[in-house]
């Protein structure tokens, strides 16, 4: 008996549009990853929103960033390894190399409301 293939109506939504995004609109750094993984110099950037897949962030649109870098949120000190997927002038979305924990998003979501309010 051959297995029944129900189509999925989320295959056609790019995967760093499926997850939800929180704006949080927090300052981070971008932190370049060099020979044998050391990170000696760093770009700062706004992290407009965020999801367990990647986040978008805010970069000057004349500053080159690699494809491969390290994202830390200032005010935590976990860094996040991620992959440019796309960059439109100023407007960079990166996804995560590993989805992150509901935990850890729940906690920047919280912190930048805390901030804001």
């Amino acid at each position: 008996m051959p297995l029944l293939h129900i189509p999925d109506a989320r295959t056609d939504v790019p995967r760093d549009q499926a997850f939800e995004r929180f704006q949080v609109d927090r300052p981070g750094k971008i932190i370049f990853v060099g020979h044998h993984l050391t990170t000696k110099s760093s770009l700062r950037c706004l992290i407009r929103n965020i999801s367990l897949y990647g986040a978008d962030l805010e970069v000057s649109p004349h500053v080159a960033v690699p494809s491969n870098f390290f994202l830390e949120i200032l005010g935590i000190h976990d860094e996040i390894g991620c992959t440019v997927i796309r960059r439109e002038a100023e407007k960079l979305t990166v996804g995560f190399n590993m989805l992150i924990d509901a935990e850890f998003l729940h906690h920047v979501v919280r912190l930048s409301f805390e901030l804001s309010h």
